[in-house]
């Protein structure tokens, strides 16, 4: 071979690995739909969310609650207000008030781990625009120059990653009362001030700063993705930025972006398919199903139980979903025992069950309509069956599986095999043991073939 032949052949062996180990995202969607999405977030299946900010303060009906005293005007906030705060108290005022002065980042990353979760979201904004660190664009509504005078996201984000789990911050486009935002909205945001001066510079801000292993976005939905300049920044991020490798996001990015770009999908809050989507999706759900900020006035009544949360992870995974569950902290920096009772159990019923859960595949059936409710998850070969009550009997059928001579079949915390027989189509009966108490109300069969 000629040194030229030899070095052209190189040129062309260094431009197809480049192609190959290098790709290049262009700012359209179709380029961006194209990343594949890091293997680490189908892996982990449960995440807590925490929404946190000034809004935890009144504590009253919503994290909303800003919006809906003085732009919904509901009776009952305006009340709360005329009842408790004197004339001319406005929102901003409550600031001084998230003192977080009980915030211990290592209790509560020790909560979350003992919950199961292997990643966890914190809101850094919410809709009324404070931030949980020290944003250069904030002016002083930020934890740093206000309230709790700290760095919140900092502090979590380092507890959190000493248990080695996954950081991601949730991150709100839009702010209600920016005068900013308003005047690009008045536009028919034909401008685009509030996006160049504050949602894109705090984006990227948060990026190099706390290089998040995901980023929820959200408060996108009033304006399209071209205003919000959703595709350059998502094209720096998987091209060029700090966390390129491993970074996921979520699908709202603007109007219309829904169930359609981005990462993974969120498609609504709460969002519950009715059968097996063909993406990657997530599930968002608070315990107190009335708010995602904590609220003082919040009743036993209306929080999940630990077996509706359980039922509901499970439901989420079996259809090829994350479960991202929410949580509430106080303004003075506590996890209500409540929410804390939950969290601790999942991760008692997951010490037990959770190869069901983690790194498992949606099967080919979802779901079977047994004596009790069962749903199906998968690892290679082998394919587990969460029933999620519990039957009551000594011998149990399951229609679906096939079976052969070589399959052994467990109680997920029993060693024991349990005894089982073929039925004359397809599927097994199982001679159950007595089953161990479970506060979660659900158990799994390990059928390894």
């Amino acid at each position: 071979m000629t040194p030229l032949i030899y070095w052209i052949s190189l040129l062309f062996c260094l431009l197809s690995c480049a192609s190959s180990f290098g790709t290049r995202y262009t700012p359209d969607w179709t380029s961006l739909d194209s990343r594949p999405l890091p293997e680490w977030y189908d892996e982990v299946k449960f995440g807590i969310f925490v929404h946190w900010g000034v809004f935890s303060v009144p504590a009253f009906g919503s994290e909303w609650f800003w919006w809906y005293w003085k732009v919904a005007l509901k009776p009952e906030y305006i009340l709360f207000m005329v009842k408790n705060y004197p004339p001319g108290f406005s929102y901003t005022d409550f600031a001084p008030d998230f003192h977080a002065q009980f915030f211990d980042p290592d209790e509560w990353a020790d909560i979350f781990e003992a919950s199961g979760a292997k990643y966890v979201v914190l809101t850094s904004k919410h809709h009324e625009g404070f931030t949980n660190w020290g944003s250069q664009t904030s002016w002083n509504w930020n934890s740093v120059d206000n309230g709790p005078h700290r760095d919140l996201v900092g502090d979590l984000g380092a507890a959190i990653r000493k248990r080695s789990l996954h950081y991601g911050l949730y991150h709100s486009l839009y702010e209600w009362f920016n005068p900013i935002y308003l005047s690009d909205k008045q536009s028919g945001f034909k401008t685009q001030e509030f996006v160049e001066k504050k949602a894109m510079p705090e984006l990227y801000d948060l990026v190099n700063r706390y290089k998040p292993d995901l980023i929820w976005s959200d408060g996108d939905w009033e304006a399209p993705d071209t205003y919000w300049n959703s595709t350059g920044f998502l094209a720096w991020l998987y091209n060029d930025s700090p966390v390129k490798d491993v970074v996921v996001t979520n699908d709202r990015w603007g109007l219309g972006c829904y169930c359609k770009h981005g990462g993974y999908y969120n498609c609504a809050d709460k969002f519950t398919p009715g059968q097996l989507p063909n993406h990657k999706w997530e599930k968002c759900q608070s315990v107190d199903t009335i708010s995602w900020g904590y609220r003082r006035n919040m009743k036993l009544s209306e929080l999940m139980d630990l077996p509706s949360i359980i039922k509901d992870m499970v439901y989420v995974v079996a259809l090829g979903g994350n479960y991202l569950l929410n949580v509430g902290p106080t303004a003075d920096g506590m996890i209500a025992p409540v929410f804390e009772e939950r969290l601790r159990g999942i991760g008692a019923w997951l010490k037990v069950n959770g190869e069901a859960i983690y790194s498992t595949k949606p099967w080919r059936v979802q779901a079977e309509n047994a004596t009790v409710p069962v749903w199906y998850t998968s690892k290679s070969s082998t394919v587990y069956a969460i029933l999620t009550s519990n039957p009551m009997q000594n011998s149990f059928k399951l229609l679906t599986p096939k079976t052969s001579h070589n399959t052994v079949v467990t109680l997920l915390g029993n060693p024991e095999p349990l005894k089982w027989a073929p039925l004359q189509t397809s599927g097994l009966i199982v001679l159950l043991p007595d089953l161990p108490f479970s506060p979660a109300e659900a158990w799994t069969l390990k059928l390894d073939a």
